[in-house]
């Protein structure tokens, strides 16, 4: 870890989906940058991988970077893919599923 909760450098340009990696059976997440205002992280999910229904006290933005994921919000799903952005509400359940192999930057602020 770099300063401030980072796991990038400051002031060193990277392209995100080249930021983590894919991992077999797996869900593979890395901090970019951790606040009290909030955390910016990337996430990896193999095919079938996902994260449980829960909930989070803040709005949470999803920018998908690769693949397409399913995401249950308040019950109703949506289908994301490459390009996309979806806000998750805060205190609203929400989970998601890896159609296939998946990638997201995941934006929470406080």
């Amino acid at each position: 870890m770099t300063e401030n909760g980072s796991t990038i450098a400051k002031g060193t340009p990277f392209h995100l989906t080249d930021g983590i990696a894919y991992a077999e059976d797996s869900v593979v997440s890395k901090t970019i940058l951790k606040k009290e205002s909030g955390n910016v992280t990337l996430f990896s999910f193999a095919r079938g991988q996902g994260l449980s229904e829960h909930t989070a006290p803040f709005d949470a933005i999803v920018q998908v970077l690769d693949g397409s994921a399913e995401v249950r919000i308040g019950g109703e799903d949506r289908t994301v893919g490459a390009g996309n952005m979806i806000i998750m509400p805060a205190n609203v359940p929400h989970a998601l599923q890896a159609k296939e192999q998946f990638k997201m930057l995941l934006i929470m602020i406080k």
